[in-house]
């Protein structure tokens, strides 16, 4: 019974306290058990579709095609974005948003029900952190309600909307400014775990910055005449090499990770131009902005060191550290105490355990007693993790427990449960080097993207867009750490 929780709130939001509230609660109990099957045949679709983030064309076109079916209008193609979309259905007030995300992450192929890692494609993606389960459980509390809705004559409007690309911080801001949320009360956002949890406050992820570093060299023939080349490789490599060294002075609550994905063409030929693209996360603001100052300074001095030019910074998308509600997180667990944890069969202990011990953790197996209701975390204990890119301001998470039925297949870095899982086909793609997607650049309040352009506008945003981008800039010195205040709006 994962999704009650989502559906009990959004009948509190639509119904009075009132003995006719508890009645309609316990239906929702009753409808949401006799969908079982249909809510695990969800979990299972998308699984087997496995689609990066940004090609989610086929598990987006499977579940446009069922909202449509019982009766949501799908809008698609959501700010400028192919495989994003919005369902709605109902009218008036309140407006509940249901959220949740779709893609999946490389080299996570997995086959179903086995407790090691066994790829059914070998270096093909999956779901390895349960992105296949949060749109099957939102997608039934909403079916549950609406029922009832329709039956009581309830106002109210019901949203559904995918986190299209989360593992690149992608799309969400964009959401924001196409004014996907500008008329919603309540945004519920539900990720898999193998508990039944939300909070309040700040809360342990972090925020970050991704962003593109690029160099421009001369090209050269590496045996013949490789004095006349300048290498941009060589500038990526001394970047990082630089930011590894300052990892160690760094502060222990930032996370800080790169990868290179364009070091040039082939062995022969000097690489005229190389790319490394960097996560740069913290618990705050200011922080986030003092990373990013800093790596551009190494890119600067890389730059200098080979003879190289550093392009403009990309910034191809930001998070907010997070902060939620503490009214919803609050009804939200009332509500949570009343649906309960499932019971897990034998075979489902076993299966955990199983897995757990093959990740080298405590072989506690799934969580029988419920989570407690998480309060606002002091700023001390507050030591940085994951995130997402969602306005953490205006929503609640709610993490749900993979019940519908618990074949495990496999567990994330934090060792939560990941869904029951069927067949996988591979994608093939070049990740978020899409034109179509340049760049989630500069943000708001919130921590929400008001970005200067679409994404499908094919326009790099740039340290060139604002003065900090010129020349008289670029020569001016500035304190280590620091970053002009021209540069502001390029983060977050």
């Amino acid at each position: 019974m994962p999704s009650l929780n989502i559906m009990l709130l959004a009948l509190q939001a639509a119904t009075s306290q009132s003995p006719r509230l508890v009645g309609l609660k316990q239906e929702v109990v009753r409808d949401v058990l006799s969908r079982a099957q249909f809510t695990q045949q969800m979990v299972d679709q998308i699984f087997s579709f496995a689609e990066l983030g940004f090609q989610e064309t086929e598990t987006s076109r499977y579940l446009v095609d069922l909202l449509r079916k019982n009766g949501f209008t799908v809008r698609e193609g959501v700010a400028g974005i192919p495989t994003a979309w919005v369902a709605t259905w109902g009218s008036g007030k309140p407006v509940i948003s249901l959220g949740s995300d779709i893609d999946d992450i490389p080299q996570a192929s997995q086959k179903p029900g086995v407790a090691c890692h066994a790829p059914l494609i070998e270096g093909a993606p999956g779901h390895g952190e349960g992105h296949n389960s949060g749109q099957a459980v939102n997608i039934t509390a909403a079916l549950a309600v609406k029922k009832i809705m329709e039956r009581e004559h309830l106002p109210g409007t019901i949203q559904i909307w995918p986190g299209v690309a989360e593992e690149l911080v992608g799309t969400k801001a964009y959401y924001v400014r196409d004014g996907l949320f500008k008329d919603v009360d309540i945004v519920l956002f539900s990720h898999v775990d193998d508990n039944l949890a939300t909070s309040w406050g700040d809360v342990a992820g972090n925020g970050l910055v991704s962003v593109l570093f690029s160099f421009q060299g001369r090209s050269a023939h590496a045996a013949g005449a490789p004095w006349r080349g300048r290498s941009a490789l060589d500038a990526v490599e001394l970047m990082d090499i630089g930011w590894n060294f300052r990892r160690e002075h760094l502060r222990l609550q930032q996370r800080s990770h790169y990868v290179i994905p364009n070091g040039g063409d082939q062995p022969n030929v000097v690489p005229p131009t190389a790319s490394v693209w960097y996560y740069l996360r913290d618990l705050d603001y200011p922080h986030i902005q003092e990373m990013f100052a800093l790596a551009d300074t190494m890119a600067r001095a890389a730059a200098m060191m080979t003879s190289t030019t550093e392009l403009p910074p990309r910034i191809l998308g930001s998070a907010w550290p997070g902060h939620f509600n503490r009214v919803i997180a609050e009804d939200m667990y009332e509500n949570i105490k009343q649906v309960g944890l499932p019971e897990w069969s034998e075979a489902d202990q076993r299966l955990a355990k199983a897995l757990q011990r093959d990740l080298g953790v405590p072989d506690s197996g799934l969580a029988t007693k419920l989570d407690t209701l998480r309060p606002a975390l002091k700023p001390n204990e507050r030591t940085g993790g994951g995130s997402d890119d969602i306005d953490r301001h205006a929503a609640v998470p709610l993490e749900h427990s993979g019940a519908a039925r618990t074949q495990l297949g496999q567990r994330d870095l934090d060792g939560h449960a990941d869904r029951a899982q069927r067949r996988h086909r591979r994608r093939q793609g070049d990740g978020d080097d899409d034109p179509r997607f340049p760049d989630a650049s500069r943000t708001g309040h919130a921590g929400m993207g008001l970005l200067p352009h679409r994404p499908d506008e094919g326009r790099q945003v740039s340290a060139a867009d604002s003065p900090a981008g010129s020349a008289r800039d670029r020569a001016e010195p500035r304190r280590d750490g620091e970053i002009p205040a021209a540069d502001a709006p390029l983060l977050l």
